[in-house]
Parts: C-alpha cells; structure tokens; sequence
C-alpha cells in the first residue's frame, strides 16, 4: 500500500498536501483500491468556501457511490479536469495525476488535526 510520507491524511481516506496557503487533495491508494474501478468524479463546489468535513462532491465505482470530505475549512478553487475524460486515474495515480481539488484553506490549524502518514497506517492496519 503506498503511503507517502510528505502527505497528510483523513480517516475518511482523502490525503492532503499542503502547497504554501493552498491544499491539494485527493482520495488514498487505500481507498481506490477498496472502491474499485472508478467510473465516474464529480465535484460541483469550484468557488464555494465549505467547513472542514462538508461533503465537496463524490467519487463513483462500478458497485458504489462515496462523499468526498473537505479536510480543511476553505474555498475551492480548482478541479481537476482530467478526470472528466479520464476518471480511472484516481486508480492509476491517486497522488499524482489522480487529484482532485485544490483549495485554499483559511485556517492553517485545522493542518495539525489531519493524520500523519504512520497515523493513516495505523488506521487502515498497515
């Protein structure tokens, strides 16, 4: 299970890296690969300031639909368009091209609250 340590992560399986005042985010290896094939991403709050732990759209698997959660409180200010054509690269490159938004988070605090990467094994049994 790849878990990069220069990221920080949720338990609701997002991982976050922070980039100065902006966030990208994304779901887990961990999670794409209990979700299965993903079908389908959607996320329709570009521009919408969210709290911590709102729902900023939803990933959908063959079997299954899932919430994404907002790990910081912020706005949201891109989405990552490839995913429109190309949904499966959450399965192939969760970390990389697989993201999904980038935010910018006004409350740099709320950072101390996510999981560590050991934390985030931890928590998956790793």
């Amino acid at each position: 299970m790849n878990i990069p340590a220069e990221l920080k992560y949720t338990k609701d399986h997002e991982w976050i890296r922070i980039e100065g005042d902006t966030a990208v985010i994304g779901i887990t290896d961990f999670a794409q690969s209990e979700l299965g094939d993903i079908v389908y991403v959607e996320v329709e709050t570009v521009d919408e300031t969210l709290d911590v732990e709102e729902v900023f759209g939803t990933v959908e698997a063959v079997k299954t639909v899932s919430d994404l959660f907002l790990p910081l409180t912020g706005e949201i200010t891109d989405f990552n368009e490839k995913l429109e054509d190309e949904p499966e690269l959450v399965n192939s490159d969760p970390y990389g091209d697989g993201w999904m938004i980038k935010m910018t988070f006004s409350d740099a605090s709320q950072i101390e609250d996510l999981l560590s990467a050991d934390a985030y094994k931890e928590l998956i049994g790793g």
